[in-house]
């Protein structure tokens, strides 16, 4: 089925997917030059970084939009969207909404609402179309995983809470002691760890073509983000650059193996059959600015 296709069928100008897609763009092109003002490399990922590859823009069924940035500069541009971003748009992470709990960050636009599936922004303060910002770090799979479980029982209070006063409380406390004191020691080993070992569990072997071996740095998502998969730096730097929704956007310079690595054969069109929405309910309140 061609692109023309399946933007016709999934995604025609004016429907409501439609509408919402070209909203998370307007929020990625704020973030793009506040990034692009302060030197903060970023790069399109996961669902979109495949939509920019297979269909030079949105995937024409998806209904989010992810990038990927190392954790130092996630943390610099923590610091510098709240003084930066326009009034229509507002930075969502534990510092500015006391009732959310993932450990990285969205963009929320203030025109719209929206409710996910799954339930879990149903207390927090801004609930808008949004666009995901996921900080990455350089740390063992293993150690990743361990760090999923520490925080996998927010999941569970929240999903089946039936008093969300009080299980509000209990996720806060679960995550304030990961964020506050287990990661920051986690980390702290990881460093100790790097200066004794420089070429430790942090690096994966790589086989060149010539048959030599090399270690290459293996980033994955920051600690306490429920998702592994592996990302090989010489993969990802230096960025480049591809029409994105008829702009040219940051992402990895070898997208191609980066996504493979991933996903496999990405370019082979998903079960159609088998499509899940992350939105529950849609409003807009202004199409304006």
């Amino acid at each position: 089925m061609t692109n023309e296709a399946l933007r016709q069928r999934y995604n025609p100008d004016g429907s409501l997917l439609r509408r919402q897609q070209m909203r998370m763009l307007e929020i990625l092109l704020e973030v793009d030059r506040i990034c692009k003002r302060h030197a903060i490399p970023y790069w399109l990922s996961s669902g979109t970084l495949i939509g920019a590859l297979r269909h030079d823009g949105f995937i024409p069924w998806d209904d989010d939009l992810d990038i990927e940035m190392l954790r130092s500069d996630y943390l610099r541009l923590m610091a510098v969207l709240p003084r930066e971003l326009p009034d229509w748009l507002a930075l969502q992470n534990d510092q500015t909404d006391p009732n959310y709990f993932y450990f990285y960050a969205k963009v929320r636009d203030r025109r719209s609402r929206m409710l996910e599936q799954n339930g879990y922004d149903r207390l927090w303060r801004e609930q808008g179309i949004y666009i995901d910002i996921f900080p990455m770090e350089q740390h063992p799979i293993w150690l990743h995983k361990l760090t999923e479980k520490s925080v996998g029982h927010m999941y569970k209070i929240w999903r089946t809470s039936t008093d969300d006063t009080k299980a509000i409380r209990s996720v806060r406390r679960i995550f304030n002691f990961n964020n506050k004191i287990l990661f920051p020691c986690l980390r702290s080993l990881l460093r100790l760890q790097s200066i004794l070992t420089p070429h430790s569990a942090l690096h994966t072997p790589r086989k060149k073509l010539t048959g030599s071996r090399r270690t290459v740095p293996v980033i994955t998502s920051a600690m306490g983000i429920p998702f592994h998969n592996p990302r090989y730096t010489d993969e990802i730097f230096p960025l480049t650059t591809h029409v994105f929704e008829g702009h040219d956007l940051p992402v990895p310079h070898d997208a191609d193996a980066h996504l493979r690595h991933i996903f496999g054969d990405y370019m082979q069109l998903p079960d159609l059959t088998k499509l899940a929405p992350h939105v529950g309910k849609l409003e807009f309140f202004d199409d304006a600015r």
